[in-house]
């Protein structure tokens, strides 16, 4: 973002020098005595704030209350000459709590500054009436009143979203064009902007920064919603372009980044020695790198081959040395920019899996991931840890039927007894040149890569938000994906058999590419990310991107989780990853409201959306969740005969009287269940006796007009129903999103949207089998094994002021973060 004001806005004049000392201007029009020049001018003035008032409450009618928050008002636009620019600060008053909120040039007139204040509708005469008293009265000096500032004023009308917009106008988005705006928003209003953004759909981003008088936040939108977002709130101060890119850092000349990458070494705070650690399994990590040595040590650098090294290699383009800089700091860029301590909290560890030169043998990958985990472990045995693996192949796929490599990643993570493991994988890349004409349905057709069909790892995509592209080399170019939408290179499962899981699990940031209409699209540099370069010697920063960027992210969030709540499962982590995600607005159109076939085609795209580490970790007043990790047995023995067992229930702590109190409010229910199974890999049909899942769970809620007794029946045939291929027939419906669709693999989640008094009676959840090959397989011996489970739920109650958060936690009597 574009450096702050200190306390107000800064004011930048093209081709202006250092402010003259003010002195009241002269007036000379020959021919004309000053009283007809006084009253020639007021006249002018009053017309055009006649009119534009005018104009105000015309559009101050029309405004639409239901979305409409704030105070009542309309921003007013004053030009006055730059030699008098001193003269805007008396446009401001405080009494009528009228704001001065942006002052920029006027674009073509470098005579003229443009200043523009934010007017409450009950102070809509305020500035006529400052024209009266200049017209018809003198001060005591013989002057006429309000002279310092009216005598200045040449223009005044209606504000328009140009008049917030204090950039470059070069960069104002064109007729049409989304762009990601940064809104500078008024003093205690960030809340109501955001309700605003809501109910126009406007995507604004979680993160805010605030200052004094200011919180920035960036917005996606054309100039028209702005206008929208502007005309039905009281928030908006001034408007900027986010152009934050890595273009910045990599166009620098070495010791200039040297400098850059040295301030940020002396900020960071290096992790603690027990801290959870990021496992990359890679190309190795080039250790010396000054942003990466404080959280990686020399013992920590493993190789499957001794002799291949630790460090990076040309070979891979430092891909190793590119993931540990995404997964160290996230977002790097900022990390750089902002300033202020980074306290890092987790650590790198870091095993090159991929040989110097040339390629493994596909087949051997299952074992080389399996002893790169163990050489790990054995460094640090007692460490929490999430292991980050980038690496895919094209070989055996088969529209999601398991490899050797995802069935031996699926048993690393189930690992047998307390021994579980938490992966996360990239969902992998299209190859080859990309055609923006072919985008995205070339990306449903080019199915996830391997390991990647793996049941138990969380499968990360890519989707972007990037979109602006400053550079001048590529003016004219255009990006890919629209922002919000999935990354251009991003894998998806759109064509795999629906017996197998939803993949990707989630979405983060991958980067866009660009195109000039002509010739294949472009990674170019201000639509990636920002990383370690893994010849510091030669520049310290690179570009990356695509499933790769995305898996270093999803990482960097389950550590994030595991350094809050470092007793959690890994089970219980990726549930939370799960959990937090939501669709983007782009997601959204395609997914809610569609039909079945649609909704599972977007699944299978973008997963379950976006994750948000805030989500993930806290509880707020409007937004609890309840973390569960419990297991069952699932099958039992009877006779000869395995038999599947009946649910775990779990009772809902819900305040009752709260949620009785907001009666037709709108709320939101959202479950999520994540299990590990034990894989059974052989190619033997995947039919009923030779399944690959050990077993598989799904979860019911208690319908509000159902008996305890009435739900376990239904349960009960839902289990029954499933086993005879009819999935979900007594379990769907009923105001969820997905439905049935969410029962695929070893993690499912959904949304149950009704009233809040519909929800108080939906008091119960059950957790209940369905078969797998411990059940069908008896001779195996696996029956009387028990299925542990995490459950994630959360009750979301918008807009309203009843603490749910607080209500809950008082009747479970726990401690819950809260935000």
């Amino acid at each position: 973002m574009a450096r702050p004001p200190r306390n107000r806005p800064h004011f930048h004049f093209e081709g202006g020098g250092e402010a003259e000392p003010y002195t009241s201007p002269r007036i000379v029009i020959t021919g004309l005595p000053p009283a007809r020049v006084r009253a020639q001018h007021a006249e002018k003035l009053s017309h055009a704030i006649g009119a534009a008032v005018k104009q105000a409450r015309q559009k101050l009618g029309t405004r639409n209350q239901a979305i409409a928050e704030g105070e009542s008002g309309f921003y007013l636009e004053f030009e006055i000459p730059v030699a008098e620019r001193h003269a805007v600060e008396g446009l401001e008053n405080k009494p009528a709590e009228i704001e001065l909120v942006a002052v920029r040039p006027v674009a073509g007139n470098q005579e003229m500054v443009s200043a523009t204040v934010f007017v409450p509708e009950r102070s809509a005469e305020f500035f006529s009436k400052k024209l009266e008293l200049y017209r018809d009265k003198n001060s005591k000096s013989g002057k006429p009143r309000n002279e310092a500032l009216v005598a200045r004023i040449e223009d005044v009308r209606l504000a328009a979203v140009h008049s917030l917009f204090t950039d470059d106008m070069a960069f104002f988005p064109g007729a049409g064009r989304q762009a990601w705006w940064e809104v500078w928003v008024r003093d205690g209003r960030l809340e109501t902007l955001r309700h605003v953004a809501e109910r126009l759909n406007v995507a604004v981003k979680e993160h805010a920064i605030s200052f004094p008088e200011r919180d920035v936040i960036l917005a996606l939108a054309n100039e028209e919603t702005m206008a929208k977002l502007i005309d039905n709130s009281d928030a908006v101060a001034e408007l900027r372009i986010a152009k934050d890119t890595p273009t910045l850092f990599l166009e620098m000349r070495p010791i200039e980044q040297a400098d850059w990458a040295g301030n940020l070494t002396k900020r960071v705070e290096s992790p603690d020695a027990v801290a959870p650690a990021i496992c990359l399994l890679d190309s190795g990590a080039t250790r010396t790198h000054p942003l990466i040595e404080p959280a990686l040590d020399a013992a920590d650098q493993h190789a499957y081959d001794n002799g291949w090294g630790v460090g990076d290699s040309a070979y891979w383009n430092g891909h190793g040395t590119s993931m540990s800089g995404v997964a160290l700091y996230g977002d790097l860029e900022a990390a750089l920019s902002r300033g202020g301590q980074v306290e890092l909290r987790h650590r790198l560890e870091t095993v090159k899996i991929l040989p110097p030169g040339g390629q493994n043998d596909p087949e051997l990958y299952g074992a080389i991931t399996e002893v790169g985990i163990g050489k790990a472990e054995a460094q640090a045995p007692r460490r929490r840890r999430v292991f980050c693996l980038a690496v895919t192949s094209e070989v055996g796929l088969g529209r999601g039927r398991p490899s050797s490599w995802s069935s031996a990643i699926d048993q690393l993570c189930y690992g047998g007894g307390d021994r579980r493991r938490l992966m996360v994988l990239a969902a992998g890349n299209l190859r080859g040149d990309i055609a923006a004409a072919d985008y995205p349905d070339r990306n449903d057709l080019e199915e996830i890569e391997s390991p990647a069909q793996a049941w138990n790892p969380l499968v990360v995509g890519a989707y972007t938000d990037k979109i602006g592209i400053f550079h001048p080399d590529f003016d004219g170019w255009q990006p890919v994906a629209p922002a919000g939408d999935l990354s251009p290179a991003s894998r998806t499962s759109g064509i795999w058999d629906r017996q197998w899981p939803i993949r990707p699990d989630v979405v983060f940031e991958g980067g866009n590419l660009a195109h000039d209409n002509v010739n294949p699209a472009s990674a170019i540099d201000d639509l990636q990310l920002l990383t370690t370069h893994y010849r510091p010697q030669m520049g310290l920063f690179e570009t990356f991107g695509d499933t790769s960027a995305a898996a270093a992210l999803g990482s960097h969030l389950c550590v994030g989780v595991l350094v809050a709540r470092p007793e959690l499962w890994p089970e219980t982590v990726r549930a939370l990853a799960v959990h937090s995600a939501e669709w983007t607005a782009a997601m959204r159109a395609q997914i809610e409201g569609a039909a079945q076939s649609q909704k599972v085609a977007m699944l299978r795209r973008y997963g379950w959306g976006v994750p948000d580490i805030g989500r993930a970790v806290m509880s707020a007043t409007d937004d609890a969740t309840l973390i569960v990790e419990d297991a069952l047995l699932p099958f039992r023995k009877e006779g000869s005969t395995i038999k599947t067992r009946s649910m775990n229930l779990h009772r809902l702590p819900w305040p009752r009287a709260e949620l009785l109190a907001l009666g037709e409010q709108d709320v939101e229910l959202r479950l999520t269940l994540s299990y590990f199974v034990e894989p059974n890999p052989g190619e033997r049909g995947w039919t009923r006796r030779h399944r690959y899942s050990s077993h598989s769970l799904r979860f019911a809620v208690k319908r509000s007009l159902e008996s305890l007794q009435q739900f376990r029946q239904r349960i009960n045939k839902a289990a029954e129903a499933e086993e005879e291929g009819r999935a979900g027939a007594a379990v769907g419906g009923d105001n969820w999103v997905l439905g049935p669709i969410r029962d695929k693999g070893s993690i499912h989640s959904d949304i149950w949207r009704g009233s809040a008094a519909e929800l108080a009676e939906r008091d119960a959840i059950g957790v209940f089998p369905i078969s797998g090959w411990w059940k069908e397989k008896p001779a195996l011996q696996r029956w009387d094994r028990s299925a542990r489970y995490a459950l994630i739920v959360s009750v979301r109650a918008p807009g309203t002021n009843v603490d749910i958060y607080t209500a809950i936690a008082t009747k479970i009597e726990i401690p819950i973060p809260a935000a």
